[in-house]
């Protein structure tokens, strides 16, 4: 059910362990699926976990990770219009990404990452033919990141470079836009099946990259259509948690 009631609980428990980790009362937090509606209906707009930490931490730098094992992803943008991405795609900010799955990467235990910066367009662009962002955008980005030590390649077309990382030939893919990173994570995450009509995996976990305090939640939606059956998947939840007690240690 959703309702402003429901949507103004749910922002209050964000509120309070937000609060509790700059407080350094605990050393991490682990959200779970919440309705972005009933939260909007009771006044607070925000699209999602993520802008909310962002903006009561007061971080103006952040960026989302999504982790499905070996498999990372990481965001130049994500809750907006694909023509508001396209925008979004500029230097400083790709940079800024860059930095920021580099750090976080880290965190999770991998020294010297290998980091492969996804193109926007078809192809990567093809030298200017689909589209100038790569050349104009993303290539100074990288080159930026390159001159300060660090392995970053790219742009490489996006209908190869998930391949490629789930091959182990990178440990990160910074990705232009929302769709672009969730499908291939959720593709090899989640697993279907049709005869029983349940799902067999729910795997992969969303890290909010940039923040001052620890926060990882599931990767996926609130499914209200198993509330108070008992049957929804935990694997999500529990990798979440694996994950915060890992980075509290880095």
């Amino acid at each position: 059910m959703i309702s402003a009631d429901y949507g103004r609980a749910s922002f209050e428990y964000v509120q309070k362990i937000i609060e509790l980790a700059l407080s350094k009362e605990i050393d991490a937090t682990v959200t779970g699926p919440i309705s972005k509606e009933a939260i909007n209906q009771a006044g607070f707009h925000y699209s999602g976990h993520t802008e909310i930490y962002a903006d009561l931490t007061h971080t103006k730098d952040y960026a989302m990770m999504l982790v499905h094992k070996e498999f990372r992803v990481i965001h130049v943008s994500t809750h907006v219009s694909l023509r508001e991405a396209c925008d979004r795609v500029r230097q400083d900010r790709i940079y800024q990404v860059i930095r920021l799955g580099y750090d976080a990467v880290k965190g999770l235990g991998i020294e010297d990452p290998k980091i492969a910066v996804a193109g926007l367009n078809p192809h990567a662009g093809e030298s200017g033919m689909f589209g100038r962002e790569e050349t104009e955008e993303i290539e100074p980005a990288i080159k930026q990141a390159q001159r300060e030590g660090l392995r970053v390649e790219g742009p490489i077309p996006p209908d190869t470079v998930f391949s490629k990382m789930q091959g182990g030939q990178y440990d990160l893919v910074v990705v232009m836009y929302h769709d672009q990173g969730h499908i291939p994570t959720k593709l090899i995450g989640f697993q279907y099946d049709d005869k029983t009509k349940t799902w067999g995996s729910m795997s992969g976990v969303n890290i909010t990259c940039g923040l001052p305090v620890i926060r990882v939640s599931v990767d996926h939606g609130t499914a209200f259509g198993k509330a108070g059956e008992g049957r929804a998947n935990p694997e999500s939840m529990i990798q979440a948690i694996q994950i915060a007690a890992k980075l509290t240690l880095s």
